[in-house]
């Protein structure tokens, strides 16, 4: 499992190397650049489903399970 992701702001485009929470989804992430607060898109569980390069933990450890 991965715990460390590369969240990118649809706003802006900066990116940043985060620690993802491993046992929860994280609701929200404020751009370290511009400020935007990022919420979830629609289908997905937390901000590093819809903004970063690789899934939350949670959804790691669904896939691996399957």
């Amino acid at each position: 499992m991965q715990i460390w992701s590369t969240i990118t702001c649809p706003e802006c485009g900066h990116a940043k190397s985060e620690m993802m929470p491993v046992a929860a989804c994280q609701h929200f992430y404020e751009c370290k650049n511009c400020g935007m607060l990022l919420r979830p898109n629609k289908g997905d569980c937390c901000v590093f489903c819809s903004f970063a390069d690789i899934r939350c933990p949670p959804k790691q450890d669904a896939t691996e399970t399957k």
